[in-house]
């Protein structure tokens, strides 16, 4: 069972009911019950690399965050989200694009499995949206966008794939919400 951690549980049965307990005894019977605190502590990195990446395109992009044309420059990524049902967490997964002359959303797609077929349907979306376009695709290098079988798919669309360097995360803030 998740919930706040056992120095928070001792605050509040010292607070809300004038329970004065030792934050030892309250971690002691936490454990023994497997009550776990929801909070986690985040990653150093805000981008996690593909364990073995099978594709890395050079970055184009360069931060060139503007783009004199629609469909010229395209940037994507995943973000998972964490909800509750209950006192049960669940995650979910966006994986959009953005058009970066209009700031406009050209694809999305949302699944509650982080994979290949996440991101392909995205960029399938995408095209079928907006036939022609052959921008510059930009991404991190998660596991996804490193994939040999998604970078044939770009190729085959006339697309030109980038990439941001390991750990550069603040080139996907422009796709935050």
């Amino acid at each position: 069972m998740r919930c706040n951690s056992y120095r928070r549980i001792r605050d509040d049965l010292e607070r809300y009911h004038g329970i004065d307990v030792n934050d030892k005894r309250v971690l002691r019977i936490c454990r023994k019950l497997n009550i776990k605190s929801t909070i986690k502590y985040s990653n150093n990195g805000c981008t996690r690399q593909s364990a073995n990446p099978q594709y890395i395109a050079e970055n184009i992009l360069n931060r060139e965050f503007t783009a004199k044309a629609p469909n010229e420059k395209w940037l994507t990524d995943v973000t998972e989200f964490h909800y509750y049902i209950g006192m049960e967490k669940h995650k979910i997964y966006l994986s959009a694009i953005l058009d970066l002359y209009d700031r406009r959303i050209v694809s999305y797609v949302i699944r509650d499995k982080n994979n290949n077929a996440l991101v392909f349907d995205t960029v399938d979306n995408a095209l079928l949206r907006n036939p022609g376009a052959q921008p510059l695709f930009h991404s991190d290098r998660g596991f996804q966008y490193t994939n040999r079988t998604f970078h044939t798919k770009l190729v085959n669309a006339g697309i030109t794939q980038s990439m941001s360097r390991v750990a550069k995360c603040y080139n996907a803030f422009y796709l935050m919400p």
